[in-house]
């Protein structure tokens, strides 16, 4: 019987394998997850770097800025901030009613610089943000998108496709493309 360390999974370029990624719910044998380790702490530095905001209104902001198809749960947010809170990086302005306002600190603005590369190309993934002059996807796109992978997801669990099959999906995803290049 194999051991497993929960404690160190095994790396490779950064990435966790092995059991241990899977239990921690990362890594390749669960698929990709939308933020590596780390990325969402630095998304949200770069946000209130921007402007201090509450964890509701980043919550919104990150669904505004993937066009509706993503949004965070509290659950993810709250300890993220807690998290930048706890490290130095950002601080709590408390408002009215108990709301609690992030703001970033100067070592929350020397990571970020420090790091600046890599939160540039988060930005640039999650898409313009509202009042940046990028336009969000219609939300009927989104639906049509989403029931494309559905679609998709439920063939595929359905069973084994034989080569016709896979062939005849991969034309019409193919003229799709076309469609939609050609509008």
């Amino acid at each position: 019987m194999r051991r497993y360390d929960y404690d160190k999974a095994r790396e490779r370029d950064g990435e966790e394998y092995g059991f241990a990624a899977s239990f921690r719910g990362h890594g390749r044998r669960r698929g990709k997850r939308l933020f590596d380790y780390g990325e969402l702490r630095l998304l949200l530095l770069a946000m209130i770097a921007g402007q201090p905001r509450h964890g509701y209104e980043l919550i919104k902001a990150i669904e505004e800025r993937m066009g509706g198809s993503y949004s965070p749960s509290p659950g993810v947010i709250y300890p993220t901030l807690a998290w930048l809170d706890d490290m130095g990086y950002a601080s709590i302005d408390a408002e009215e009613a108990g709301r609690k306002r992030y703001r970033i600190t100067p070592s929350g603005e020397a990571f970020l610089a420090a790091n600046r590369a890599s939160a540039d190309a988060l930005l640039a993934r999650t898409g313009p943000a509202g009042g940046e002059g990028g336009d969000s996807v219609p939300a009927p796109m989104i639906r049509a998108m989403e029931n494309l992978k559905l679609a998709l997801r439920l063939r595929l669990r359905g069973g084994p496709i034989d080569q016709a099959t896979a062939e005849s999906i991969a034309a019409t995803l193919d003229e799709a493309a076309r469609a939609i290049e050609r509008s």
